[in-house]
């Protein structure tokens, strides 16, 4: 029968989006998706077509096309069951925004299909609670789970993680009676999250001790930790990690080459970086985007936006992240105009909206240039209200260019944004001060002082090299 040829032929091509849409127009225009039961077989039969095109639209972007799939499903009167929802719970999981609003109603439809007995759909939906942040709803739907396994004592575990609770999940990982290499990344993630860098690291040094083969979800978040670590340790910490992968002979995939990129690059080792790069035979997107934001951060810049030309000439199509790095690049080497039309060419050429990380970059360009006035008018014509990155930004050109009367209003907003980050006081102290205007600067230390608020102390890297 011809249902049975399509579902055949959707679950050999679920990874091939012409296929997929083809074969779903194939069962729309044949009634396939209407639910006309002969009997119980071609009922369920009709479910299962459901649930391949919904597992098949999970590899199509944007993903929310299979709770789409899902409400029609519904509404045809075609009855789900555990394997649907643990599809559509990963659907909508992929968005927030969609997840806040069906998460409880979808629940509440497990229930009512009486599917969420089954262990697989709680662990699916348990996932779905940790990444809302409902970490008590996470607990009680893991409580619910009779003998949990490996698969969801893990995702208990990274629901604590993700929610800062560190404490919990080290006591939880502490009491499994089987810790596998998914366990122990999830933990090194979830202190990494809470930019506990040195604690993640020590983790990863424990499960080498272990004997337990890190992945490449290990390296990239243990490499992550030690380009972040701002005491000093972190670049023979990574050192370390990178001899590891050359020792063991760790097949060295393009996220883990790009991982070691933005650590040396971020570490001041621009040539390894570069090293590591050129060695690297298969380049994504995020790969050049690593090289180019550390030729940018070390000085490079031309030879930054050098590599951005490179990419596209290896037809690799700019992200939002390539556009953070070649503004930046532009902003350093004081390329106004070109910097300009890169901005305008996001959304004009490339279909990108630009986030407040570039309309930051684009003030931090105009404002190193000392074309205040023009920074000015971009934030204030801005479709968005500015965020304090954005002000920062600004903020920081006032300072280098001693623009007082600016430099105040401007800090005057920030400090509405950010009433106890210590680094404005300090910007705004020294911008005053260095005007001869030492009533303001004394003001404002006071008010700092008055507050609590306490300046990080500083530290050098020599020694730690």
């Amino acid at each position: 029968m011809i249902s049975e040829f399509l579902l055949q032929h959707l679950q050999r091509f679920i990874k091939h989006q012409s296929q997929i849409k083809q074969i779903h127009s194939l069962l729309t225009t044949n009634g396939l998706l209407l639910n006309i039961p002969q009997n119980t077989s071609s009922k369920w039969k009709t479910t299962l077509l459901y649930n391949a095109l919904i597992r098949a639209y999970l590899n199509i972007k944007p993903f929310h096309r299979s709770f789409l799939l899902f409400t029609r499903m519904l509404c045809h009167q075609t009855p789900p069951n555990g394997h649907t929802f643990t599809f559509v719970f990963k659907a909508i999981s992929t968005s927030l925004s969609l997840a806040s609003l069906t998460c409880s109603p979808l629940h509440a439809q497990a229930l009512k299909r009486g599917v969420l007995a089954d262990p697989i759909v709680q662990t699916s939906l348990l996932g779905l609670y940790g990444k809302l942040g409902s970490l008590n709803n996470a607990r009680k739907m893991f409580e619910e789970i009779f003998d949990p396994c490996i698969v969801a004592r893990n995702a208990i575990l990274d629901a604590f993680g993700r929610n800062g609770e560190m404490g919990s999940a080290l006591l939880h990982f502490e009491s499994m009676i089987e810790n596998d290499v998914v366990s122990w990344t999830i933990v090194i993630n979830g202190f990494a999250r809470s930019r506990q860098f040195t604690e993640a690291i020590q983790v990863f040094k424990k499960m080498i001790i272990f004997l337990v083969k890190p992945n490449e979800a290990t390296f990239v978040t243990v490499l992550s930790c030690c380009a972040n670590l701002e005491a000093g340790g972190g670049l023979h910490q990574g050192k370390q990690i990178h001899g590891y992968i050359l020792r063991n002979e760790v097949f060295m995939t393009v996220f883990m080459g790009t991982a070691l990129i933005d650590f040396y690059g971020k570490k001041g080792c621009l040539e390894t970086s570069m090293r590591v790069f050129n060695q690297m035979l298969v380049r994504e997107v995020c790969t050049w985007n690593a090289m180019i934001s550390s030729l940018a951060c070390n000085g490079r810049e031309k030879e930054a936006l050098e590599m951005f030309e490179k990419m596209k000439v290896d037809g690799v199509c700019p992200n939002e992240v390539t556009f953070v790095a070649v503004l930046t690049a532009c902003a350093r080497a004081k390329e106004v105009e070109l910097g300009s039309e890169f901005f305008q060419s996001m959304l004009r050429q490339y279909g990108i909206v630009p986030t407040m990380e570039h309309y930051g970059c684009m003030v931090d360009l105009l404002g190193r240039a000392g074309l205040l006035t023009e920074a000015t008018e971009f934030v204030r014509t801005m479709s968005v209200p500015p965020d304090a990155s954005v002000l920062g930004a600004l903020l920081g050109a006032c300072k280098i260019h001693g623009a007082i009367e600016l430099g105040n209003e401007v800090g005057r907003r920030l400090l509405e944004l950010q009433p106890r980050h210590y680094g404005l006081y300090v910007a705004l102290s020294s911008i005053n001060a260095d005007k001869e205007r030492w009533d303001r600067a004394a003001d404002l230390r006071k008010a700092m002082a008055d507050a609590g608020i306490r300046k990080v102390a500083a530290y050098s890297l020599i020694g730690s090299m």
